[in-house]
């Protein structure tokens, strides 16, 4: 199941709306994290980089081949040899990893999907005691450069109302400027 179109520009454009290297820093990601998910990789703008950062392997979904073909490539000219890219409809099939398999979540760019709540159950569903997941999205703010339409865009508050429904329990959040807010929740009762 697609989910709702935000208008992806070429991936040139794209990755001039982030610092991945200082955001996942900021999210928390190092090498204590043994295990990541990455619910849409799209250009792996944020897999290569953290994938780089974590000791273990990275899994990274996408429904689309061009994005799961653009994120092995990318890996493999970089280097990067702890990325698994599998291209799977998470929100029909879930990920396919086994429960408790990971220490965090990737959930970027993603939440004005459809049924949020699907995608976060199945993050708590992987994620091992004490796991995180980490949400980026772009601000609620119909002057930033692009991003879902302002009627599917998600406000922080939302988000954080999800996640917590979903059995998440708010740890920080964060003013990713110019163009983004973070939040990073824990797994209740880890």
């Amino acid at each position: 199941m697609k989910i709702r179109e935000s208008g992806m520009p070429e991936q040139e454009r794209w990755e001039t709306f982030f610092s991945p290297d200082e955001i996942l820093k900021t999210l928390g990601l190092g090498p204590e994290i043994v295990g990541a998910a990455e619910f849409g990789c799209g250009y792996g703008t944020f897999t290569i980089p953290a994938a780089r950062l974590i000791s273990g392997k990275l899994f990274a979904f996408d429904i689309e081949p061009e994005m799961i073909a653009a994120t092995k490539e990318a890996a493999a000219r970089q280097g990067v040899k702890n990325i698994e890219a599998r291209l799977r409809d998470f929100m029909v099939d879930g990920t396919g990893l086994e429960p408790e398999s990971v220490d965090f979540a990737m959930l970027f760019n993603i939440l004005h999907l459809e049924h949020p709540a699907v995608l976060l159950l199945e993050a708590n569903r992987i994620l091992r005691k004490n796991g995180k997941i980490g949400i980026v999205h772009w601000n609620y703010d119909p002057t930033t450069p692009r991003g879902p339409s302002m009627a599917i865009r998600p406000r922080p508050e939302q988000c954080l109302e999800w996640a917590t429904e979903a059995g998440f329990s708010e740890l920080e959040r964060f003013d990713l400027k110019p163009y983004h807010y973070g939040i990073v929740m824990s797994k209740k009762g880890g």
